[in-house]
């Protein structure tokens, strides 16, 4: 059986043939192999840590699990489809919702299991219908608006909670972020998250040494004098042992709040295929069901231990521009080191400390930059917003989703933000359809939605490629 985990040597083993790349069957010499996974692993450190942190789940377990999981989708795709899959951050919104109406972990991680479920299932029917129900079912318009009402949802959260735990390191942080992404070259951009984590340290780490002692909220609901950056209980942590496991809980109403993003997982994974054939110039589009499946079920295993849902990361396809390097042997390589991370609990203490002012600076460009894709999905796909059918459903979906707005059935049941606004999006967009004049129901171009959602990728990283060759 043909499990994708044999390479040939590309050339000398060096580095890439003028104008050549390194395909996904063939590698460079193990060394140089092993590196470049240590590589990936460091593009996808910040926002693969920073996700789970925010969600309130195990770092330690979140890591080890996303080498799990990269390694169940190289094995699905046979070694076609070269991708890193780490934390999810489309679910902050959801972990947060869940949480402020007294959820705990377990009911974050069941809710997040079915969606899971469900994207395994979609990736099933993609493989036997074509992607062509997914277009039918989520037209650029539907999936934008789902994208920008779970990235601006996210918003009274940095508002409310982690910029005023330190307003001035947050300020600097964002700055140093900010600057990081649009200044620095290849590589170095494409890590700018983990650049603002290290540099949040450090500048936490100089205010504690001249100002002392911050007076602000720091995991409760009052103010208290606390250092910025407190590493007690990294000393404390052992070097090895496993991280903590617990099991999911299954709660209807957050269930329902999570499944939208199930629609932001098809788009990642679709755009992920496209780049990477793009890149390659290898024909992926049979292999988009296999690599939904894929994430769907490594995030069922992830999340039926304690640990958060994946997908597929665009940090690391810059990487691969970067380098011109598609092998997934460097993938396996990275994998392996997630794992070995995963078992060293001192490593998961020193990311459990990351100050809540630093994660206010990140998360005011990180957030932002979810929601702004769905703008870039409707930018991609031309979508008219001067057509009152687009326009209407998208318009009240997202300021539900952004406001919070509720919806109360009984005492017991309610639908509100990121919910009933993709409710709100989807069925008010085919329902206006039905009912709209012939002149407004003009034929949209059934493009793939990876198309129209992350052309960024295929753009940015052929822009990577040229400025490295």
């Amino acid at each position: 059986m043909d499990l994708g985990v044999r390479w040939k040597l590309h050339g000398d083993g060096r580095t890439p043939a003028p104008g050549a790349v390194v395909r996904p069957d063939e590698r460079l010499s193990w060394p140089r192999t092993i590196g470049l996974g240590a590589q990936h692993v460091v593009a996808m450190f910040g926002a693969s840590f920073v996700a789970p942190v925010l969600m309130g789940l195990d770092p330690n377990l979140a890591i080890m699990m996303s080498g799990v999981a990269t390694v169940i989708f190289l094995l699905a795709t046979k070694g076609r489809v070269p991708s890193y899959l780490g934390c999810s951050l489309s679910f902050v919104g959801v972990a947060a919702v869940i949480r402020a109406s007294g959820g705990t972990s377990a009911t974050v991680t069941g809710a997040v299991f079915v969606v899971g479920v469900v994207l395994f299932l979609v990736g099933l029917a993609v493989q036997k219908f074509g992607a062509r129900i997914i277009h039918a079912a989520m037209p650029p318009i539907v999936t934008g608006a789902v994208v920008m009402l779970i990235g601006f949802n996210l918003a009274p959260v940095t508002a409310s909670t982690y910029w005023p735990a330190d307003q001035w390191t947050a300020l600097l942080v964002m700055l140093f972020t900010g600057l990081a992404v649009v200044c620095l070259r290849g590589f170095w951009s494409r890590i700018a998250i983990f650049l603002g984590l290290l540099f949040g340290y450090g500048i936490s780490w100089v205010f504690d040494r001249i100002f002392g002692k911050i007076h602000s909220v720091s995991g409760g609901t009052e103010a208290v004098d606390h250092w910025r950056l407190d590493l007690s209980a990294v000393g404390k942590a052992d070097w090895i042992g496993l991280p903590s496991f617990h099991a999911p809980s299954f709660e209807w109403s957050a269930i329902l709040v999570a499944l939208p993003v199930v629609i932001a997982l098809i788009a990642e994974n679709a755009g992920h295929v496209k780049a990477v054939g793009e890149m390659t110039g290898d024909n992926l589009d049979g292999k988009l069901g296999t690599a939904i499946s894929a994430d769907g079920a490594a995030s069922m295993l992830s999340t039926a231990v304690g640990g958060p849902p994946n997908t597929t990361y665009s940090e690391n396809i810059g990487v691969m521009a970067a380098t011109r390097v598609y092998s997934t042997a460097a993938y396996w390589a990275a994998a392996g080191f997630a794992l070995l991370f995963g078992l060293c609990p001192k490593f998961g203490a020193i990311v459990a400390a990351i100050p809540g002012g630093v994660l206010g600076g990140i998360t005011v460009i990180l957030y932002g930059m979810i929601g702004l894709l769905g703008a870039q999905i409707w930018i991609n796909a031309k979508v008219d917003l001067r057509n009152p059918l687009n326009l209407v459903p998208a318009a009240a979906g997202i300021i539900i989703g952004v406001g919070n707005v509720s919806l109360k059935f009984t005492d017991n049941f309610s639908l509100s933000g990121i919910a009933l606004g993709t409710i709100v999006v989807i069925t008010g967009y085919h329902v206006l359809r039905a009912l709209a004049p012939a002149h407004l129901k003009s034929q949209e171009p059934l493009l793939d939605s990876g198309t129209s959602s992350y052309d960024d990728k295929g753009a940015a990283a052929a822009k990577d490629q040229s400025a490295n060759s």
